[in-house]
């Protein structure tokens, strides 16, 4: 074992703290990482403040990150040392299951073993990307492609594949007609993706207090949902809708705006929040309603090329260490344009 530094979460309400906490070492098939920059996504908020279960502390969030291969095990082939690469999510899975052998890591069978606060194989429990230095199975390292920075390329290994994956899915693209409920971390992101796979998008958000952005982003047309208007004058116009918020929609009106086939999918994890399902609603056009969560290592890189090769990239404010705690309040809030991105230099600094 050896030691990095890092930033940890002292307790669900208390402050972040500077830290050392021990990784392991290089196995035969590991990968070391100097990581860069780490994403705060809303996810480590609502982990960390204990709104998804009760955890242990200190814990050390961060499932997005990315940074540069330091060093490799001897069985290594995927990576090389000096490589520009990313974790996402997930840090390993069983391999073996059905789910996994398709690519599909993401909903392993066996359960997977998440970047954070999670019991990996070998015993030890994860702990996340506000730090320095990581292993992690080559498997689960991403290749950054050159055509991203690593600051841009962090967030994309949560909020992008999140949304990618759906898109990609069901298939966004010319001729379709996609909307996006929500303009924040993950929002924004879909924007982007949807108007790069060829898609006509519409943002449904609550006000047009970022209208502008949403059409610099590539999308077509700009909704308030507050206006009772949208959906009589929408109705039965989508092909795909992405609802990236984690609070309740009023799931009925939503589908009314899906024409014949047309699906719904939900990304945003919404806590404290029972769906009530309006079959209704389904039958009437046929509808589709499902969830979709993050995406398989195989197709989390193709999110990464894609991005890369159309000049996708998410909006951010870079933070450093001590700043943590704040930009957590300022998520919960919506008071960040559009998602944070730690500077681990800065940590210990």
């Amino acid at each position: 074992m050896f030691t990095t530094t890092a930033v940890a979460a002292s307790a669900a309400t208390g402050p972040f703290v500077t830290t050392t906490v021990q990784r392991r070492e290089l196995g035969p098939g590991d990968v070391l990482i100097d990581i860069a920059y780490c994403g705060i996504c809303h996810s480590d908020i609502h982990t960390v403040r204990g709104e998804w279960g009760p955890q242990q502390y200190p814990l050390v969030p961060g499932h997005e990150f990315a940074g540069t291969v330091s060093a490799i095990g001897p069985e290594v082939t995927k990576h090389a040392v000096g490589d520009r690469v990313g974790v996402g999510c997930m840090v390993n899975s069983c391999g073996e299951c059905e789910n996994c052998r398709a690519g599909q890591e993401q909903y392993c069978l066996k359960g997977n073993v998440l970047t954070y606060g999670s019991v990996d194989r070998d015993g030890t429990t994860t702990q996340g990307g506000y730090s320095q230095q990581v292993v992690v199975d080559q498997d689960f390292v991403l290749h950054v492609p050159d055509g991203l920075g690593l600051a841009e390329a962090a967030p994309l290994l949560c909020a992008g594949i999140t949304t990618y994956s759906p898109l990609a899915r069901w298939g966004a693209g010319p001729g379709k007609r996609v909307a996006v409920i929500g303009m924040g971390g993950l929002g924004h992101l879909g924007v982007k993706i949807a108007a790069a796979m060829g898609a006509e998008v519409t943002v449904l958000s609550r006000s047009l207090s970022k209208k502008d952005d949403g059409l610099k982003f590539g999308a077509a047309d700009y909704r308030a949902t507050s206006d009772e208007q949208t959906f009589e004058e929408l109705a039965g116009r989508f092909d795909l809708i992405i609802n990236t918020v984690s609070g309740h929609v009023d799931l009925g009106a939503y589908l009314g705006l899906l024409r014949l086939d047309g699906v719904f999918v939900t990304l945003g994890a919404a806590v404290g929040h029972d769906i009530e399902f309006p079959t209704g609603a389904i039958a009437a056009n046929r509808r589709v309603y499902t969830y979709s969560l993050i995406g398989g290592i195989a197709e989390t890189q193709q999110m990464l090329d894609f991005c890369a090769e159309h000049g996708v990239a998410p909006e951010i404010e870079t933070v450093a260490a001590d700043q943590v705690g704040e930009a957590y309040d300022r998520v919960v809030s919506s008071d960040v344009r559009y998602r944070f991105v730690i500077d681990t230099a800065t940590i210990g600094a």
